[in-house]
């Protein structure tokens, strides 16, 4: 029979191992396929195709560090160099609040793109749009600092030889680490998540509004409605799994939780079956590039055709 301590290893080795490589495998070529669309196939930018690249950039970025978690949870390595440890964790970290943010935006570009169709909103503009993601990537990098300073001073402690999760980090003194998970929760998730839904509400109102008024079915502006409520959808199913049970995790590490080593080390396998599955999100949003951006589906397939052609 399987000892609670073993529990953690075997999921690390049979369950993080490989769900991070199949991550990788479909992700990579995925977010690697929509940078050089919109690089080489995107002749005019609008603000929507700004705020999937910059998604789509940190996505590139976050899979790129699952082929070595990948090997060090197959070979029940740790990992014992601090800087890959606190990179890892903060490109980790980064990308799954940049691309909540993100796509909040984009929610929102294509409510006012329907409700503004000739683009006069000063929020729909190329410069705005650049302006919007650069204090986005600014909010997500404050949200994230002291978290990375948190871990840094774990592995002080520990004689810099030791890298954990945020969640089984174990700090001395008055740090509330539980309270700034709660806050990070708040700030980084349940807030983009609500204007997620709350721009999905406002397209479908808009959308009867318009019914209503030209009495015929607007089915070519119905599509956006489904794909900002395929995404919002998305979120809520892969983040809050693992928003829950990381604070719990980090909760049932005190004093006063009084649990018992098994109890523990159950929450903390519950707490890892949720990690890749919060992490899925960086292989699925390549669908939401196709069918987001502004005529980019065409435009790509079109190039992919020629240089198909051509080598023909």
């Amino acid at each position: 029979m399987l000892n609670c301590t073993e529990l953690v290893g075997m999921l690390g080795k049979y369950y993080l191992s490989p769900a991070y490589g199949i991550e990788f495998c479909i992700g990579f070529p995925g977010n690697l396929l929509a940078i050089l669309g919109y690089i080489f196939c995107l002749p005019e930018w609008q603000s929507c195709n700004i705020y999937l690249f910059n998604m789509a950039v940190s996505n590139l970025i976050f899979q790129c560090t699952l082929p070595y978690l990948s090997y060090l949870y197959a070979n029940n390595q740790p990992e014992t160099r601090p800087v890959a440890c606190i990179i890892n964790r903060y490109v980790l970290r980064v990308n799954l609040y940049s691309s909540i943010l993100f796509m909040a935006w984009v929610s929102m570009d294509r409510f006012l793109l329907i409700k503004y169709p000739s683009r006069n909103h000063y929020l729909l503009r190329v410069r705005t749009a650049l302006n919007v993601t650069g204090l986005s990537w600014l909010a997500v990098n404050v949200e994230i600092a002291p978290m990375i300073v948190l871990m840094i001073q774990d592995l002080q402690s520990k004689n810099w030889t030791y890298c954990k999760d945020f969640a089984s980090l174990q700090l001395e003194g008055d740090i509330n680490l539980l309270g700034y998970s709660l806050g990070l929760t708040l700030t980084g998730y349940i807030l983009p998540l609500a204007a997620l839904c709350g721009f999905s509400h406002k397209i479908a109102h808009l959308l009867h509004i318009q019914e209503k008024a030209l009495q015929r079915r607007t089915t070519s502006y119905k599509w956006p409605l489904k794909v900002v409520a395929s995404t919002t959808a998305m979120f809520l199913i892969l983040y809050t799994p693992y928003h829950v049970l990381r604070n719990i995790r980090i909760a049932s590490r005190h004093r006063w939780a009084e649990m018992e080593l098994c109890t523990k080390t159950y929450i903390e396998g519950l707490y890892i079956l949720t990690r890749p599955l919060a992490f899925l999100h960086s292989a699925i949003n390549p669908v939401f590039y196709f069918f987001m951006g502004d005529k980019f589906r065409e435009l790509l397939v079109a190039k992919l055709r020629k240089l198909v052609g051509r080598t023909g």
